[in-house]
């Protein structure tokens, strides 16, 4: 659990047991948004084969997932955490033009 706390900059297991607690709760809420949304682009179980379904729905979760994290963060007072973590994240996946480098 110490490394985990020195490795994300945090001190309090609190802060920890919060973050796990938005990483799931978010998780979990993409995942219904995505439901929703395939249904509005017409792609349904039935519709469509659930080789283009699935895909298609997992291909939509990320984005919800990126998009939430950090207002799910905020509601759990965690969104400074979240908003490093998903500036990290997208310059990683070469996505880091959406944001300037701080210095």
């Amino acid at each position: 659990m110490e490394k985990l706390k020195q490795r994300w900059g945090i001190t309090s297991n609190i802060q920890i047991v919060l973050i796990f607690i938005v990483f799931a709760i978010n998780g979990s809420f993409s995942a219904w948004v995505a439901e929703p949304v395939t249904e509005f682009f017409g792609l349904t179980k039935e519709s469509v084969s659930g080789w283009i379904y699935w895909p298609a729905r997992i291909i939509l979760i990320f984005p919800i997932y990126q998009i939430t994290l950090p207002i799910v963060g905020w509601l759990f007072g965690q969104f400074r955490f979240f908003w490093e973590f998903e500036k990290k994240f997208m310059r990683a996946i070469g996505l880091g033009f959406f944001f300037k480098k701080d210095s």
